[in-house]
C-alpha cells in the first residue's frame, strides 16, 4: 500500500517537471528593445539683420534691404531652404560714391529691388568653391534673368564684373553654412538696369617730368676754368704791369734829376 502511494506521488511529481520544462522551453525569447537615435539638431536661425549691423559699416545696403523688404527674401533664402545664400555687401563709402550718374535716386523702387538681389546668389558659397564659379561665368543671382555676375579668380583673389563695375572681394565677414557675407569696396551696377553705355575707364595720370641734373662744376677735366678764376688771373696781370710802369717813371725821373745837377 506504501509503494502504491510512492508511486503516485512519483508520477505527479514527474508530470509536474515535464510541464514546467516544456512551458519553459516554448516561451519566447526576450525582446531587447533598440534606442531610437535621437534626430539631428535643427540648424541655427541665421539673422541677417543682427549680422549686418554688427559686422561692420554696412548701415546704408542694410537700410536699403529692409525699406524695400528684400532682407525677408534673403532671410528666407537663408533659413528655409537647402542651399543657403552668398551676399556681396558693399561698405558705406561705396555707396556715398554714387553721386553723380549713375545714381541710385533716379530708378523705381522695383529696380532697387532688382539691384539688391543682383548682390546676392541662390546658394552657399566658401572663397575656395570661386575658383570654380570662375570657370563657369557668367553666374545668375537672386535678380534673375538677365541680372548675371562674372568671376575671375586670380592669385587667390575673388574679382566681380557686372558691366558698369568691376571690384573684388575684399574681406570675408560671415561664412558659416548656410550664409555666407563677402565684403566688396563698390556697389554692384547691372546693365539691366544702367544701361550698355558704360563710360570709359579715366586713364591714369602722367607721371610728372623730372628735370635732369646738371653737371656739377669742374667735371669736364683738370684745364677748364670758371669765368670768376679767369677774371681775378687778369686783374691780378694788369695790376702788375701798371706797378712796374710807374716804377719805371720814378727811375727816369730820379735819373733826369741828377743829370741836371751833374
Amino acid at each position: 500500500m506504501a509503494y502504491k502511494y510512492v508511486f503516485i506521488a512519483s508520477s505527479m511529481l514527474l508530470l509536474l517537471c515535464s510541464s514546467a520544462m516544456a512551458q519553459k522551453a516554448a516561451s519566447p525569447p526576450p525582446l531587447i528593445l533598440t534606442p531610437t537615435p535621437a534626430p539631428a539638431p535643427a540648424p541655427d536661425y541665421v539673422n541677417l539683420t543682427e549680422l549686418l549691423t554688427v559686422a561692420g559699416p554696412f548701415s546704408t545696403f542694410l537700410d536699403y534691404l529692409v525699406s524695400t523688404k528684400v532682407i525677408e527674401t534673403l532671410q528666407n533664402q537663408a533659413n528655409n531652404t537647402e542651399e543657403g545664400v552668398t551676399i556681396f555687401v558693399p561698405k558705406d563709402s561705396a555707396f556715398a560714391s554714387l553721386k553723380q550718374k549713375p545714381s541710385l535716386k533716379n530708378i523705381t523702387n522695383d529696380q532697387l529691388k532688382s539691384l539688391l538681389l543682383f548682390h546676392a546668389l541662390p546658394h552657399y558659397y566658401s572663397l575656395a568653391e570661386f575658383t570654380n564659379l570662375s570657370q563657369s561665368s557668367p553666374i545668375n543671382t537672386m535678380a534673375g534673368g538677365p541680372f548675371t555676375l562674372n568671376f575671375t579668380d586670380v592669385s587667390g583673389t575673388v574679382h566681380i564684373g557686372s558691366g558698369w563695375t568691376n571690384t573684388k572681394v575684399s574681406s570675408s565677414v560671415h561664412s558659416t553654412d548656410p550664409v555666407a557675407l563677402y565684403q566688396v569696396d563698390k556697389v554692384l551696377l547691372p546693365e539691366a538696369i544702367f544701361g550698355t553705355d558704360i563710360p570709359p575707364t579715366p586713364a591714369p595720370a602722367p607721371s610728372p617730368d623730372i628735370a635732369p641734373v646738371a653737371d656739377a662744376p669742374g667735371d669736364e677735366g683738370t684745364d677748364a676754368k670758371s669765368p670768376s678764376s679767369s677774371t681775378s688771373q687778369g686783374k691780378s696781370a694788369s695790376h702788375r704791369v701798371n706797378s712796374l710802369g710807374v716804377l719805371s717813371q720814378m727811375v727816369l725821373a730820379v735819373s733826369g734829376g741828377l743829370a741836371l745837377f751833374l
